[in-house]
């Protein structure tokens, strides 16, 4: 798709060349979980979105050429959400890895071609550090003209109002109950005494997720992701994949996703019933997601992103867990600047009040269809 002088080509991978893909995810030191093939399997599959997942090759004659870069993107089209290109939607990262500045301009560049070729109103890469070939100074929302090879009217915006939150991890649960602040100790055996349970598993534990998964999303005002998401997810990344649910007596009342990479344990999605909160069961249900992480190898938990300052990104701070700032790169494509859809509060804000209205039954049967065509 696109050339660059130092004989760097970007392309689209064949389905055959998923093996390279995943083992230069696994062995580059930015790469992450969500820049693994299995998410295209999992995203075309629950939802249909079309996916283009491009790789960057460098020429070494007369060796054969080897993957010095990849990029998965995901295409997003609704008449009323938008026509947007996504690396990757419902995550916190991936964007672009890449061994040098050549091999990641030949990427941003195929992908800026692709954009325009399906008429995208917006690229949006979200990465964990700054672009190498361009990188502003990191602001609230700063704005620049793309760099002279990515040629056009478009403007860029880097945004880094959000941050993944991360505890390092000691080689023993009972370690890590140890450095906690004896009221952090007392919150996390406050539901043990109350009589909850956690049970850690798989498949066989998808309905009670769900069950809580979709109430709580009720609860706050969001369309829940379908249980076809999650069930994809368990398939994909088995036996990485694990859920994690908080019972007080046979009933489900918090409950979590968790999945490892690497050395690091990720959380993307966690819920607790409000009606259950004076029993804290979110305390007991991230400490069993702590201790399964230390007691298996990981090193690293991520808590998952959040907005400096508000109540989810204190309570992850509680743990200890420091904030790691996300750089998520947009490029528009018809004059609009990164302003636009920055206050996501003000957008849905009544949009929510109706929702929280629903019946859970409605918003099981609605909710993915509304949910899939959100990228956040």
């Amino acid at each position: 798709m696109t050339d660059t002088p130092m004989n760097i080509t970007a392309r689209l991978i064949q389905e055959a060349e998923s093996e390279a893909w995943d083992a230069y995810v696994e062995h580059h030191p930015d790469g992450t979980l969500y820049h693994r093939y299995g998410w295209k399997k999992v995203i075309e599959g629950a939802y249909g979105h079309r996916s283009f997942y491009l790789v960057a090759m460098a020429e070494h004659p007369p060796s054969r050429p080897s993957v010095v870069g990849v990029l998965p993107l995901v295409h997003m089209k609704h008449f009323v959400f938008g026509n947007h290109l996504i690396s990757i939607p419902f995550f916190d990262m991936a964007g672009i890895l890449a061994d040098s500045p050549e091999a990641e301009q030949a990427l941003l560049s195929a992908a800026v071609d692709l954009a325009r070729n399906l008429r995208a109103r917006t690229l949006e890469l979200r990465h964990r550090k700054p672009l190498l070939s361009f990188n502003p100074t990191p602001s609230r929302i700063p704005e620049a003209p793309f760099p002279p090879s990515l040629p056009g009217s478009s403007h860029l915006a880097v945004r880094s109002h959000k941050a993944r939150m991360l505890l390092e991890l000691p080689e023993s649960s009972d370690a890590l109950m140890a450095s906690f602040k004896s009221k952090l100790r007392s919150q996390i055996k406050r539901p043990l005494k109350e009589g909850l349970q956690t049970k850690m598993g798989g498949m066989e534990l998808l309905d009670d997720f769900y069950k809580t998964f979709a109430v709580n999303m009720r609860d706050l005002g969001s369309p829940v992701h379908s249980k076809r998401l999650i069930r994809s997810v368990l398939t994909e990344f088995a036996p990485q994949a694990r859920l994690v649910i908080v019972y007080k007596d046979t009933a489900p009342v918090a409950c979590a996703l968790i999945v490892g990479f690497g050395r690091t344990l990720e959380n993307p999605w966690a819920s607790a019933l409000r009606r259950y909160a004076r029993l804290s069961p979110n305390m007991l249900l991230y400490w069993s997601m702590l201790a399964y992480g230390c007691e298996n190898g990981y090193r690293v938990f991520d808590f998952g992103r959040s907005t400096p300052e508000e109540g989810t990104y204190k309570f992850k701070a509680q743990w200890g867990a420091r904030p790691e700032p996300l750089h998520w790169h947009y490029f528009s494509f018809n004059g609009i600047t990164g302003e636009d859809g920055l206050d996501e509060k003000a957008h849905f804000g009544r949009a929510v009040q109706y929702w929280q209205k629903l019946p859970v039954a409605a918003t099981k049967l609605i909710g993915p269809m509304i949910r899939k065509h959100i990228g956040l």
